[in-house]
């Protein structure tokens, strides 16, 4: 399968001078959408006419469930007033191993969605793929952000209810009925004692929403996977403060398919430049430095005052690598006593330092 981060490192460093790199495991890749269209996306991901490769399909929840949750969805976010759409579930797309193709698809599919149900409680609709090519096995996985409860809530009206044509509730007769006295065309009342709102389903869980509940389903589903795995062949999940930049995943028909490829030309620059500098014993904490003061700072102050640019963002990364190519130059140059002094330095004076060494054997380089 291939490996959406793209940062296995293989153990390519010669013996001698110089430390052998150890494997990075491989880097697991679990994605979340919001879905605004829950019912369509579930036909889409489990009807064999629409999907190629598809290995099986599994459902945690009774039939009318999605139609329901849908409508009680939208029929909350109409009433809320709120801008935008109505988000009527989520979908975790799971990136698994090439191994685990020789399970039994449906038994691994209902492996995989009856622990998310036991874990959060909420009901999901699952379907096990493959791509086009072959290179990708994969799980879409749709859960639903409520649960469903045991005895629904009716509301009986108190008095008349009135509903303009908008569906808004107004307070009285008057605010729907023409200069005759009678409803206008769209309008409706709710007789008192008969019920206004059914709620199906209690309110959504906070969790879903927090940016730890992902890190939380990458390292759960992470450890999962590896169950089924030899020891050599286990997967992490990307470390958010490692020295290197993760690739990222290139939707289909994505609008942004090239601006997203060269950033990623421009992330495995960064990459082969910090790679070789650890395998020439350059000291993480010299390159984490670079990282921060080169990339992490500038990048955040770009986006604040300019906004998101891909061309900004591929100019940063591609001169902190330069700086960091530097560095190893500098570093693969000096002596012991050179690099204890410099461990000890600011950055800002080491990196002057290894300018300055680097600039100098570029001149020996060039006399020769």
């Amino acid at each position: 399968m291939h490996n959406p981060c793209g940062l296995c490192i293989e153990n390519f460093a010669p013996a001698g001078s110089r430390r052998e790199v150890k494997s990075l495991k491989r880097v697991s890749f679990i994605r979340q959408s919001l879905l605004r269209d829950v019912a369509g996306r579930i036909d889409y991901i489990s009807n064999p006419t629409r999907q190629e490769h598809l290995y099986a399909t599994y459902e945690t929840n009774p039939e009318p469930f999605w139609d329901d949750l849908a409508k009680e969805n939208q029929v909350e976010f109409f009433h809320s007033g709120r801008d935008g759409q109505c988000v009527e579930a989520r979908e975790l797309i799971i990136a698994l191993p090439e191994q685990l193709m020789k399970l039994d698809p449906d038994a691994l599919l209902k492996f995989f969605t009856e622990y998310f149900k036991r874990r959060y409680g909420v009901e999901c609709s699952a379907a096990l793929h493959q791509n086009k090519s072959m290179t990708n096995y994969h799980i879409h996985l749709v859960y639903s952000e409520r649960k469903l409860r045991d005895e629904p809530v009716v509301k009986i009206a108190s008095r008349n209810r009135y509903y303009d044509e908008n569906g808004r509730h107004v307070r009285t007769k008057k605010e729907v009925s023409d200069e005759n006295g009678n409803l206008r065309p769209g309008c409706r009342v709710i007789p008192k004692g008969e019920p206004y709102e059914h709620h199906m389903f209690e309110n959504k869980i906070e969790l879903f929403r927090k940016k730890t509940f992902l890190k939380e389903v990458k390292e759960s589903y992470t450890d999962l996977m590896n169950r089924f795995l030899r020891d050599e062949e286990k997967m992490m999940v990307f470390p958010q403060n490692d020295l290197y930049l993760p690739t990222k995943k290139i939707g289909k028909n994505n609008p942004l398919a090239d601006e997203i490829a060269a950033d990623n030309r421009s992330r495995d620059v960064w990459n082969e430049s910090v790679r070789t500098a650890i395998e020439h014993e350059v000291p993480e904490k010299m390159i984490r430095s670079v990282k921060m003061v080169q990339i992490r700072d500038p990048i955040a102050r770009n986006i604040y005052v300019k906004g998101k640019s891909h061309q900004s963002f591929r100019k940063i990364v591609e001169r902190a690598a330069a700086t960091v190519r530097t560095v190893t130059t500098a570093w693969h140059q000096m002596t012991s006593e050179q690099r204890v002094k410099a461990v000890g330095e600011k950055m800002a004076d080491f990196l002057e330092f290894c300018s300055a060494k680097a600039s100098k054997l570029a001149e020996k380089q060039k006399i020769r």
